[in-house]
């Protein structure tokens, strides 16, 4: 079910139901895809899973506003890290009053990801057991299925990468300028600098992306088809539909 369609007395109290919120972003993704990327798959990946599962689904629209300092330099909408942090507290808020018990906040922009965790450290202060408010990255939940699709060497998958630019491409190809894809970002022969979606880093450090790429791009759209695009979208679809489907019946948070 669509959260926004619902008429206010469909709302209350549920433990079963899994609230669904996408966040995107607007933000820079090279010479070759629109800014609207990461919210236009995350928010596709969001409706599939819906459909799949509408009695047990409430899909919010996508928060195509996300925390993306990091892209200034090229070109974004972006809020800062403290009013990010204020928007997901403050939204889950309202969810929570309008009768949600089980949150999940579906991310597709890596620069959501310290923020969101620091709001939900916050947000955790005022709820008790019967609530369950998650975040998690498609690609994340999606990692061992993507390593199967990919061609791409370790490098590959990034911003703009051979991933997205393969579901933008399957999603809306008259968006993806084909002329202008080319490989970027900068690689090292360091084993601490090999920068990819699908492979863990044991440090944080921040990196503006001019400071990295030298047009936007971090990975090798070059290996980006249609068809591989297909596959990451079910492969995401998937992957979230398992981990919701586990995540409704989630009890282990014991009162005390």
């Amino acid at each position: 079910m669509h959260f926004n369609r619902l008429k206010w007395r469909e709302l209350g109290p549920t433990s079963s139901k899994v609230y669904l919120v996408p966040l995107g972003s607007l933000e820079q993704h090279g010479l070759h895809l629109p800014l609207e990327t990461d919210t236009r798959i995350v928010g596709e990946i969001a409706a599939r899973v819906e459909q799949r599962l509408p009695a047990d689904v409430v899909l919010l629209p996508p928060l195509w506003l996300g925390h993306s300092p990091h892209h200034r330099h090229f070109g974004c909408a972006s809020l800062d890290m403290r009013p990010y942090m204020d928007l997901i507290v403050g939204l889950c808020r309202s969810l929570l009053a309008s009768g949600a018990r089980r949150i999940l906040l579906l991310n597709g922009h890596g620069g959501n990801d310290a923020p969101v965790k620091a709001a939900l450290g916050e947000l955790k202060d005022e709820t008790g057991p019967e609530i369950y408010v998650a975040f998690a990255s498609y690609w994340n939940l999606a990692a061992d299925r993507f390593r199967s699709i990919r061609d791409s060497p370790l490098g590959g998958m990034g911003h703009a990468c051979e991933m997205e630019t393969s579901v933008m491409l399957a999603l809306e190809p008259e968006c993806v300028d084909t002329d202008a894809i080319a490989p970027d970002g900068i690689q090292s022969e360091s084993k601490w600098l090999q920068h990819d979606m699908l492979a863990g880093q044991p440090y944080f450090l921040v990196n503006d992306f001019h400071e990295i790429t030298a047009g936007g791009v971090f990975g090798m759209p070059e290996y980006a088809t249609a068809e591989k695009g297909a596959l990451f979208l079910d492969a995401a679809v998937e992957s979230v539909l398992e981990f919701i489907v586990d995540f409704q019946h989630w009890n282990y948070q014991a009162s005390n």
